[in-house]
């Protein structure tokens, strides 16, 4: 176990990537002993043998084709309609769509890469500081993981045997709330700092209606997905092809923002995806199989058991340890090699794996969205040319928001799993 903890820190220490550190951690644990060489290889190839991951590369053609189809533009045009009027217009409008696209992408760093792109600029020309629209786009990239269809809650789901279409339904309402508590600070901010609304007055109801007309084929496809999970007609892998289909069908067809020439391009940034949240999936697989060799699960649920047997006790202290490990660790690895690990504890004290999987899907996006080794952060800074300094300063406040909104939903489960259980 030693061995263990100093090639892995050593690793994070070189800067290696997180899916390397992980294997690289495995692979040095099973050299000491070349009978068990093989194991690595083939864990690896077995932990990306399962069919229900078909859902996450449709997932994400699905939100390329969305980004690049013209929803965007539409989507951006209703949330103008609807929030434009109130203080920090712009950046209100930010995270409105950020709302709409994130039932659509699955991912806090498509989402926020997309608003970094095309909101953030605006909002420097409008007067806003380089570091406020880079916050903005990370921060309301964090509704996205959490509104179905989430990638993050499709490999949780399928880590620990919950029902990903009970997932889905979990992450609505606490969608709705981040969306809620970033809307509120953006307010408080904006009124301090006078940047003023986008528009005079609130849009008349027509404008709202016809916006809201435009981007219907794009609003209709969380619909559609909660619908179909529902009635059972379609399971999440099958889902995510009929949203893969769906995505292409209304950019090429409807919107005209894509065209046959550019499928290459969208399938070839959707492999790139792909196969770095498969080989992030493969190499935990190996690491995790480690940490049960050496029963560091049932370390894990005796030391925190003898801290306390309270469940509240007990998740509060889950949440705060996640949130510092996901300063220091990618958040998709942190899910893959935790998510099992800490279902048994959960589970122990009563807690509602559906609830749990919300709640630590947010945890590790949050992380996502933090320095050293926050993964949105560097692909907003890269985009915008902001200074992580810079950006940190901006972010507490938001920050502070989405924590808030975290222990909200960890000591009241019923906004969790009160839709799930209503419609299952």
């Amino acid at each position: 176990m030693t061995l263990i903890a100093i090639v892995f820190l050593l690793l994070l220490v070189l800067g290696t990537p997180i899916a390397f550190v992980l294997l690289g951690t495995s692979v040095a644990y099973f050299a000491v002993n070349p009978m068990m060489a093989s194991i690595v290889a083939q864990r690896m190839s077995s932990a990306l043998e399962s069919f229900p991951l078909l859902a996450v590369p449709f997932f994400v053609v699905a939100g390329a084709a969305m980004a690049r189809g013209g929803i965007a533009e539409r989507l951006y045009g209703f949330a103008n309609a609807l929030v434009g009027h109130w203080w920090g217009g712009l950046a209100q409008v930010a995270v409105m769509n950020s709302l709409f696209l994130g039932a659509m992408s699955g991912s806090s760093n498509a989402d926020a890469a997309i608003d970094a792109r095309t909101i953030a600029p605006i909002m420097r020309d409008k007067g806003y500081s380089n570091g406020f629209a880079s916050v903005i786009s990370a921060a309301s990239g964090a509704i996205a993981p959490i509104m179905p269809p989430s990638i993050g809650l499709i490999i949780y789901g399928l880590l620990t045997n919950t029902s990903i279409g009970r997932l889905f339904l979990g992450g609505v309402v606490p969608a709705f709330l981040i969306t809620g508590a970033l809307l509120l600070t953006v307010r408080l901010i904006a009124k301090r700092r006078g940047y003023r609304p986008e528009r005079e007055k609130r849009a008349p109801a027509t404008e709202v209606f016809s916006r809201g007309r435009a981007a219907l084929w794009a609003l209709a496809m969380p619909v559609m997905l909660i619908f179909g999970l529902r009635t059972g007609w379609f399971t999440p892998t099958e889902l995510g092809a009929i949203a893969a289909i769906y995505a292409f069908a209304v950019g090429l067809v409807i919107y005209r923002g894509i065209g046959i020439g550019d499928t290459y391009a969208l399938l070839r940034e959707s492999a790139h995806t792909t196969a770095s949240v498969l080989f992030i999936v493969a190499s935990a697989s190996v690491f995790s199989m480690i940490l049960a060799l050496e029963q560091i699960p049932q370390q894990i649920v005796g030391a925190l058991l003898v801290i306390s047997d309270n469940p509240h006790v007990v998740l509060l202290i889950i949440m705060l340890g996640l949130l510092a490990l996901g300063t220091v660790l990618e958040g998709l690895a942190l899910l893959v090699i935790l998510a099992p690990l800490l279902l048994e504890v959960t589970r122990l004290l009563g807690i509602d794996p559906v609830h749990f999987g919300v709640l630590l899907v947010l945890n590790t996006t949050i992380g996502s969205l933090t320095p050293p080794v926050g993964t949105v952060l560097y692909t907003v800074c890269a985009i915008t040319r902001c200074s992580v300094e810079e950006y940190t300063r901006e972010a507490l406040p938001f920050l502070a928001a989405l924590v808030a909104v975290l222990l909200l939903l960890a000591f009241f489960p019923p906004l969790v799993t009160a839709l799930p259980n209503l419609l299952f």
